[in-house]
Order: structure tokens, then sequence, then C-alpha cells
């Protein structure tokens, strides 16, 4: 597997300290920057490693795990796909996506954790409420959430994928409820529910002083002002959407496998780095054309700006689990699922033992083979300590 010519790394090596200079950055985002800089080099470390047949080494050096990094993204979203292969049933998968109109997009921007997680709040309560409406589903379900900040374009666009079996418990959980082949919920029902939801909790947390304005939205912190905006979004059809159901199990472990780790720019879609531009490939998923490629250059502080607009804060989960997969019921409700379906979860992948084994699945390359002979394996035989980077903060 060729690596790309350039990488998100080079840039901030070569623009970060001046975009810093002359633009405020948070602590996350710092934290996010020299971690990308720092990923796999000598700053942070690594070890020698030798082939067991033709006995050439090599060094390779430690990777910074920042989950906003694209380079350490493959083996972290490997390891989590592993984890999520005994929650799996075997029913049809759906997937539905929940977006924010502008505004409240807009209010996210200035308070991105208060509103990112009523964004969970909201959507989590939406298909719970309405799959448990005997007019609709009438079952329990059992859900993950992935939070997604930006658009093709690296512009700041929230908004929530949901992973969802095709089905949930009955209210007393003695029978499995399917749906409809095909189809989940509605997803009108669904988008006005959630638009109800999230506004309301976006009131309640203005009453409580919760919620910051500055620049172009100063106005909203007059409560006439602020009223009148939730009355606006309350008028406007919010934006609910389900993609095509995924089909069973294996299809959903191969969705996990490249989609739940995705950071908000690949190092493949990068085209070129020079005179302080940066190129990269996009997509306009608002053209009929959705899937034509087009070619996007901005100047690197604006380039890093929109990079470090999806920084979460430390801590954030932008994974969570809901309903039958909530951390507290997972282990008993599965059970009690799969009782019901009267048929064993598939074993879909092979368990490996070792770390750099969980690589081979999604990228059909063999991190232990020799790249020189291609033929013996690379075995560790010592350690390399890390010197820090002399322009590291």
């Amino acid at each position: 597997m060729s690596r790309p010519a350039f990488d998100l790394a080079g840039i901030l090596r070569q623009h970060g300290n001046a975009y810093r200079q002359s633009h405020r950055v948070t602590h996350a985002q710092s934290r996010a920057m020299d971690a990308v800089v720092n990923c796999r080099t000598a700053a942070l470390g690594g070890h020698v490693e030798e082939c067991g047949q033709c006995s050439r080494t090599r060094i390779s050096y430690n990777s910074c795990r920042n989950r906003h990094c694209p380079k350490c993204q493959s083996l972290a979203r490997a390891k989590w796909v592993e984890a999520r292969k005994c929650e799996l049933l075997p029913v049809e998968y759906f997937h539905v996506v929940f977006t924010v109109p502008e505004a409240v997009a807009a209010i996210a921007f200035h308070n991105p954790e208060t509103v990112y997680h009523m964004m969970f709040r909201a959507t989590a309560q939406t298909l719970q409420t309405i799959a448990r409406d005997s007019k609709h589903l009438g079952a329990d379900l059992g859900f993950f959430a992935v939070l997604h900040t930006w658009g093709q374009n690296l512009l700041h666009h929230p908004h929530l994928h949901c992973v969802v079996p095709g089905g949930g418990l009955s209210p007393d959980g003695q029978r499995w409820i399917s749906c409809l082949p095909g189809f989940f919920l509605p997803v009108r029902v669904l988008s006005r529910l959630f638009r109800r939801l999230l506004t309301e909790l976006l009131e309640a947390a203005f009453r409580k002083g919760e919620l910051r304005f500055s620049g172009t939205l100063s106005e909203l912190t007059r409560p006439a002002s602020f009223h009148d905006c939730m009355t606006k979004l309350r008028s406007q059809e919010w934006v609910v959407y389900a993609k095509p159901p995924f089909g069973g199990p294996r299809q959903v472990l191969e969705y996990l496998g490249r989609y739940t780790h995705r950071t908000a720019l690949s190092n493949e879609r990068l085209l070129d780095i020079r005179d302080g531009r940066v190129t990269f490939q996009w997509k306009d998923y608002r053209s009929k054309d959705k899937q034509k490629s087009r070619v996007m250059t901005l100047e690197s502080a604006e380039f890093i700006r929109r990079f470090l607009l999806h920084i979460l804060p430390r801590g954030f989960q932008r994974i969570r689990f809901f309903g039958l997969l909530s951390n507290r019921a997972r282990k008993i409700q599965l059970q009690r699922c799969r009782t019901l379906l009267q048929q064993p979860v598939l074993e879909l992948l092979p368990a490996p033992e070792q770390f750099q084994e969980h690589f081979t699945p999604l990228t059909a390359e063999s991190l232990r083979r020799c790249p020189f002979c291609g033929n013996g394996s690379m075995v560790r035989t010592a350690l390399v300590y890390a010197v820090p980077h002399p322009d590291s903060s």
C-alpha cells in the first residue's frame, strides 16, 4: 500500500507555527496539532525491527493515537470493529442521519460541547419515542450514533449518523419485533420530533445561561432575538434521512470498518501543497452529480482553520450507544435478542491475537511482512527512545 504524496502533518509542520502566532488556538486544538506533527516520528520514539529471513532492519516510530490524526485511525478502527463483532444481530441494519439547520450549526459553533450533547440526547429520544409508538414499531431499540462535524469542504456541518438494527424488543421483552423489509421508521415523523426536542433543549439551556454568543451571533444574547430564532427554526423542515439499508451484519461490519473513525480529511484527498496553498479533493453532495470529485484550493491558514473546526473537546465521546446497546443493558439485552431470534451471531472476522494483525482485514496488507524481501516477518529487536522535535511546544 503506497503512502500518500502529501499529508496533514507536512502542512502543519510548514505552516502550523505561523498559524498559532496569528490565530487563537484552544488547548485541545494545540494538542491535536502537536500530535499530528509528531506522529510516527522520532519525537515519539519507537522500536527497531529485523526480518527473520533477509536480516534487513527498519525503525518503526510510535503513533500518536490522537483521534483527529489521519494516520492513526485505521488501527483504532480495526480494534473498535473487532469489539463490535459480538454485538451484531442477524437482522437487516439501517442508517439514519440527523442534520440541523444552519442557524443551529452556528449556535453549535459557539457552544460545541453543549450543543453536541443536545444533539445526541434529542436524536436518541426521537428514535426511541417513535419506535416505541405502536403506530410505528412498538418496540425498544438498540443503536449507536456517531458525530461528524464536517462536510467534504471542511466547513462546519454537525450531524449524527445512527446505525440501527431493523427491529427491537417488545415492551414486555418476550418478542422480537421486526421492521418491514427495507423500511425503518418514517423520516418526516422523526424530523419533526427531533426539531421539537432540540429546540426545547436549546431554549432550556438559554434560560439557564448555558449558551454563549459573540460576533455575528451576539444579537442572540437578547431573549427576544433568541425567541425569534427558535420560532423561525420551528417553521422550517429539518432534514432527517435514511440511507439505503445495509443488509445483514456482514454489510454493517464493512461499513463500520471504513466509516466510524473517519477524520475530517484523509491524507489521500490531499493533491498538492505549494506556495502556501493546499489543494484537495472533495464532493459536493448538494449537486446533482454527488459522486463527482471536485478540486478545492485554499490558503494554508484557511485550510488549517477549517481542520481545527473539527477538533473535539478533550474527553468528548463522539460514538455513543443507546437503548438495548447502552453500556448497562448491552450484555443482558443482546443475549435476550439472540435467544428470541433463534440464531447465533456470525463469526465475521478471525480474532487477531496481535495488535498489528488488526490492520490486515481492512487493508489486505500485513504490518509484519518484510518490506524488503516480501517473505520474512519483522521481529522487534530494540527500542528507540523519543527525541523531542526542536519545534514542538
